[in-house]
């Protein structure tokens, strides 16, 4: 099966859900609030969340939707300004917004999983995309637990890292099968992307979140000095992550648990789900700490698996057997 309408409607609706974000961003200020976890959420991760799920939900109904963000914070009668806000940045993409309708597509990415589902995270990077630095719109569908497409658009991110006068923005897509897919975020035609052949661990990239919270660094450097890994991380937000290492820009992505909290933190589905079969089509692999891949069967959250190990494919049972030997 080539998902042939499923590539087209996740990729419109990744494309619109970053145009939408741009203009967010294009305002000199824009509201942020807390959610009950902590976490920031901005009128663009709603914007993009009633967006996407309006448009998968129009081409296929009966698919649940497992998104990170719900309408809940929109609702309150003190933030009636945010929801009038995020309706009509909806509009120039949907003219039919209403307050009540930007309410019911928003909330209709908070489905339970089924055999087939769909996991999205509008906004992955949301403080990089507060501080103006990377961030991404996140798409993936999942059949009987199986990855089976992923697309990713990072409205920030160059064609390439190291250009001079790079074309910001790009769009990730990968099928199940048929390999893995760049484009610029403006359109024209996709190039396959393949991870590169890394033979000697000590050359490898690595490359980490900026936020610090986000991984164990004191054993991520322990992991480094043990496999004497030479280069300093490159640091970036988002999932976007997975895409440098697809596209052979780096080569080593770890997701380590705070010792704190390792004991019960367990990853978000829609903070991997595309950027796992991104990677994984371009000749990489994704499992867990443990070198078990990652279980999309149970709930939101990846339950069954400890933290994230992301490689360019070459090194990935070298990493594996280094972190058991260090006991992380």
């Amino acid at each position: 099966m080539n998902y042939e309408k499923e590539q087209q409607v996740a990729l419109a609706a990744v494309v619109m859900a970053a145009q939408l974000c741009q203009n967010v961003r294009r305002q000199p200020d824009f509201s942020t609030l807390t959610k009950a976890d902590r976490s920031p959420v901005t009128l663009a991760d709603l914007g993009a969340q009633a967006l996407v799920c309006q448009h998968l939900l129009a081409a296929f109904p009966q698919d649940p939707i497992v998104g990170e963000e719900s309408a809940d914070i929109l609702q309150k009668p003190e933030n009636a300004s945010l929801l009038r806000d995020v309706t009509d940045f909806v509009k120039p993409f949907l003219p039919q917004a209403t307050a009540t309708a930007v309410i019911d597509w928003i909330n209709g990415g908070n489905a339970q999983l089924g055999p087939r589902y769909w996991t999205l995270d509008p906004i992955d990077g949301t403080k990089g995309f507060i501080r103006g630095d990377q961030y991404a719109i996140a798409l993936a569908l999942i059949e009987e637990g199986q990855i089976k497409l992923g697309a990713i658009a990072a409205p920030a991110l160059p064609m390439a890292l190291n250009q001079l006068n790079p074309e910001i923005g790009v769009v990730f897509m990968a099928v199940a099968g048929g390999g893995s897919q760049i484009r610029p975020l403006s359109g024209g035609a996709f190039q396959r992307i393949q991870t590169r052949p890394v033979t000697d661990i000590t050359q490898v990239q690595p490359i980490e979140s900026l936020e610090s919270t986000h991984s164990d660094r004191p054993r991520q450097q322990a992991l480094a000095a043990h496999l004497d890994i030479q280069r300093t991380p490159v640091a970036l937000d988002s999932l976007a992550k997975y895409g440098i290492i697809a596209r052979g820009e780096a080569d080593l992505f770890l997701r380590i648990p705070l010792a704190q909290y390792a004991a019960n933190y367990r990853e978000n589905i829609w903070d991997h789900a595309a950027g796992a079969i991104v990677l994984a089509e371009a000749g990489g692999q994704v499992t867990d700490l443990d070198g078990k891949p990652l279980d999309f069967t149970i709930g939101p959250k990846l339950s069954q698996n400890r933290g994230i190990v992301a490689t360019c494919g070459s090194i990935h049972q070298q990493v594996i057997a280094a972190l058991a030997e260090l006991g992380i």
